[in-house]
């Protein structure tokens, strides 16, 4: 014995009782812990998916409920659990009496809040779009369900207003219009494709159709493309049925904003949803309508994995939760057409005598562009007269001032003498510019001819908006594009030239409505460039006035024009649907797109155990990457989700190279 230490008998009694002190606080310290761990009397094992995004653990653990945490860990709670080592977040799924774990369970390591945020039937929905997208609920739950916001839990949601009693009156010229809002009203569970008529108000006829499932005593849930749709359905829901019945779940107002909307509607206190693609997974009490307006838009596609779709999203809701749907749209894809063909769903539309006198529709040939103006004859007498009434629309599928140049003299294009960029002109005193890296061409040369005059074989919409200017003297010209996107104009008699997505809403409608330059939208390079453009087309058209003009100049005889001249979306829809099924495209056919090097390729198709009808195609070099592309018929879509979900799980489990997979993804 040194003479630092000594025996406990030979302490000070000061220090003795400092440590029988200490040694006391221990002990009670241990108590308290064993007794927090102790599990709960009643459902003492908590079933909890965690926030962990591999596919192979792609499943909820158990873990001991401590009897501190009996009464907060309720199903669809946050809490922190210990995974592998480390803290992770998670939700709780299922409160249980046992569990299949043969050894001791972990016990949760706290409640971040006592609020169910993940309702049942989210989770469901989670599981259900994780399968059919290869994908990992995880993924999933964070486009579900917002990041907590401690602030917005702690304020209650107000309690909404008394339900008032709607009539309808803007679905009275559409077919069948009135038993489909019956059902509704009833608690009944139609679905139907609707096709939007030229001068139809279909946010208010949104907003009747929400009226009727809410005075049966169920909540809705309406998607919409952006928030310019939003707004207008905002504005309709209010003026039907008052302020306070419904919330708009978007991304503007802030994380604060949105977790506050989406409490009151996980509370109960809100029944009524009007939002972007995330708001599909909006958790309303009592369900009974999913709608969702322009199904065609490709901002309805999620870029993040698993990039589920919203139609897809709503309707497997509809389908597990038994509400009724209403898909609608001044276009149509082949996709809502095939709900239509197999029985699914009934289509709702006005008679062709209705669509006779709403609107005039016409194709007329662009010019020559060698001679000649721009605008056709017939284009511009559809202005003339538009104006002597009201505002007209002229839509242009490109911003800017010159989208591309060309030699004056060949037409061969202009290219950068840098590094063969396209040139573009940002004004009409400025020089060309190179569109991919900045250089300034002050004196270009054509290559060709050695040429040294620029033309613009397409003109954007300021250069459009110039040209009008110069037509019409004394007529105001307005742009809408870009950051300069008008949501509203008036019923002056203006001209209002917007690129397509940016046209605004005339207060009165448009007196006339023309389409320039359809060429161009249709000269991309995708399965769906037909179907794009006359969506495009159709949305600028819907937006003239009863009894208005609409004029398209490009090639009258292609189908899609044809199609627009009829107003005949479904008869087109049909077309491209089986055209499509010749094609083994979709929606005839399911496929998936697997993407990344060669190497991780090659271990994808060593590794996965197809369907039996399946067609593997490339790989082929895209983006720097390569891509293989998977196709069956459309009867064995689930099978290959269910490959591709295996192939997944394997992968993570021996931490192969990364790849992307997308399932039916909206372009190839």
């Amino acid at each position: 014995m040194t003479q630092h230490e000594a025996p406990e008998a030979d302490m000070l009694p000061g220090l003795r009782a400092a440590v029988d002190d200490a040694r006391a606080k221990a002990a009670a310290t241990r108590r308290r812990k064993a007794a927090a761990w102790e599990p709960a009397a009643t459902d003492p094992v908590a079933r909890v998916l965690v926030d962990i995004a591999l596919a192979h653990l792609d499943r909820p653990f158990d873990y001991a409920v401590p009897v501190s945490m009996a009464d907060t860990a309720v199903p669809g709670a946050r809490v922190k659990v210990r995974f592998a080592g480390q803290d992770v977040d998670g939700f709780v799924v299922e409160r249980a009496s046992t569990s299949d774990h043969t050894g001791s369970l972990q016990p949760l390591r706290r409640v971040v809040s006592p609020e169910p945020v993940l309702a049942p039937e989210i989770a469901h929905l989670s599981e259900t779009l994780a399968r059919r997208y290869a994908g990992a609920r995880s993924d999933v739950l964070r486009l579900a369900v917002p990041p907590r916001h401690a602030t917005a839990e702690k304020a209650p949601s107000p309690a909404a207003p008394a339900v008032p009693t709607v009539t309808s009156t803007a679905w009275s010229e559409v077919e069948h219009a009135d038993a489909f809002l019956r059902h509704l009203a009833t608690g009944g569970a139609p679905r139907a494709v609707w096709s939007v008529a030229p001068a139809d108000d279909w946010p208010a006829m949104v907003a009747e159709a929400v009226a009727a499932t809410y005075g049966g005593g169920r909540g809705a849930l309406v998607c919409v493309p952006d928030r310019r749709d939003v707004a207008r359905v905002d504005a309709a829901l209010t003026s039907v049925l008052g302020e306070g019945h419904h919330v708009c779940l978007t991304a503007d107002g802030g994380p604060a904003a949105r977790y506050r909307d989406f409490l009151a509607v996980s509370r109960g206190a809100r029944r009524i949803v009007v939002g972007t693609r995330s708001a599909a997974f909006a958790p309303v009490h009592g369900l009974g309508l999913v709608v969702l307006w322009d199904d065609g838009d490709d901002l309805h596609a999620e870029p993040r994995a698993p990039y589920p779709h919203t139609r897809e999203v709503l309707l497997a809701r509809a389908e597990q939760q038994g509400t009724a749907v209403l898909i609608g749209g001044a276009a149509r894809t082949p996709e809502a057409q095939q709900l239509v063909t197999s029985g699914w769903a009934h289509e709702l539309a006005v008679p062709r005598a209705v669509l006779r006198r709403r609107v005039r529709v016409e194709a007329v040939p662009a010019e020559d562009r060698s001679v000649g103006t721009r605008i056709p004859r017939a284009a511009y007498d559809a202005v003339r007269r538009g104006l002597t009434t009201g505002p007209v629309l002229v839509q242009t599928p490109r911003a800017g001032y010159a989208a591309s140049l060309a030699c004056d003299t060949c037409r061969t294009p202009a290219r950068c003498t840098a590094c063969t960029g396209p040139l573009a002109l940002a004004g009409p005193t400025e020089p060309p510019q190179c569109r991919w890296c900045g250089h300034t061409e002050a004196a270009w040369a054509c290559a060709a001819c050695g040429g040294r005059g620029l033309r613009a074989p397409v003109r954007g919409e300021a250069r459009t908006a110039e040209e009008l200017g110069r037509m019409f003297a004394g007529t105001t010209v307005r742009s809408s594009s870009g950051d300069r996107v008008l949501d509203r104009v008036g019923a002056s008699a203006d001209i209002v030239v917007a690129t397509v997505g940016a046209e605004p809403v005339a207060d009165e409608g448009y007196a006339a409505v023309v389409l320039l330059d359809t060429w161009l939208t249709l000269a991309r390079d995708d399965m769906r460039v037909a179907e794009e453009a006359l969506r495009r087309w159709l949305n600028a058209a819907a937006l003239v006035r009863a009894g208005g003009h609409v004029v398209a100049v490009g090639d009258p005889a292609h189908p899609a024009l044809q199609a627009l001249v009829r107003w005949d979306p479904a008869g087109f829809a049909r077309r491209e649907a089986d055209e499509r099924a010749q094609a083994h495209l979709p929606p005839a056919a399911r496929m998936a797109t697997v993407t990344g090097d060669l190497g991780a390729l090659d271990d994808v198709l060593h590794l996965l155990d197809l369907p039996e009808a399946a067609e593997v195609l490339g790989p082929v070099p895209v983006d720097g990457e390569h891509r293989v592309l998977l196709r069956v018929p459309w009867s064995a879509g689930d099978a290959l989700s269910h490959s591709l979900g295996d192939l997944q799980r394997l992968r993570s489990a021996r931490k192969l190279d990364p790849v992307r997979i997308q399932v039916d993804p909206l372009s190839i």
